[in-house]
């Protein structure tokens, strides 16, 4: 499960980044104003997506309407995404990445413990949007907890290199052999633990 993770500068640099080295645009105009902080279900992030065969920054709410309207689904399994009509065509061909800091996930004493790659300032979180009316919103992948996640939650986000970004998100095929590898790869995470008791929402 991923419920609420973390944006900065250093975020908001490695988009621009990401967009100019892939596609040499410059994404400059939101990004600039983007402010540090946790983001919840339903608020509005940074994302990266296809445009035509590039790809370019984009704002989305994290967060697809639940059944009859009610509630929000924010994350999918990658091992039955696939199968389910909710977000079969959208993993099919409107894939994202969500840039972020770290995530968080409370363990069972609702102990607040925070997730970063080792020596990486940016993680990059696989996911996929659809749209609902003139709004766009995403939800975020998860898999199978490695050994580090495992104590705390059975669940974590499917996290990208890299250098896998501009396949996940522009190629049809390859997409789909890369959850299975991410799946199966440990990825290096660290772990802080804050010891702020609170209940996710």
């Amino acid at each position: 499960m991923c419920g609420r993770y973390y944006v900065d500068d250093e975020t908001a640099k490695a988009i621009e980044r990401l967009v100019k080295e892939i596609s040499g645009r410059n994404e400059i105009n939101r990004l600039r104003e983007m402010k540090n902080g946790d983001i919840h279900p339903s608020d509005e992030a940074p994302v990266l997506i296809a445009k035509g065969n590039h790809v370019e920054a984009a704002w989305q709410r994290w967060g697809f309407p639940g059944f009859q309207g009610k509630g929000l689904v924010f994350n999918a399994r990658s091992e039955t995404v696939l199968e389910k009509n909710m977000f079969r065509n959208s993993i099919l061909h409107r894939r994202s990445v969500v840039p972020c800091s770290w995530f968080y996930e409370w363990n069972k004493n609702k102990e607040k413990i925070t997730f970063q790659r080792k020596e990486e300032p940016v993680m990059y979180l696989a996911g996929f949007y659809n749209y609902y009316g003139e709004d766009q919103r995403f939800v975020i992948l998860t898999t199978e907890a490695d050994e580090v996640m495992a104590p705390v939650h059975d669940r974590m986000p499917l996290i990208l290199n890299a250098d896998q970004i501009e396949k996940w998100i522009l190629d049809d095929k390859e997409f789909q052999p890369m959850m299975r590898e991410r799946s199966s790869l440990p990825v290096p995470l660290k772990v802080r633990q804050d010891y702020e008791q609170l209940k996710l929402f």
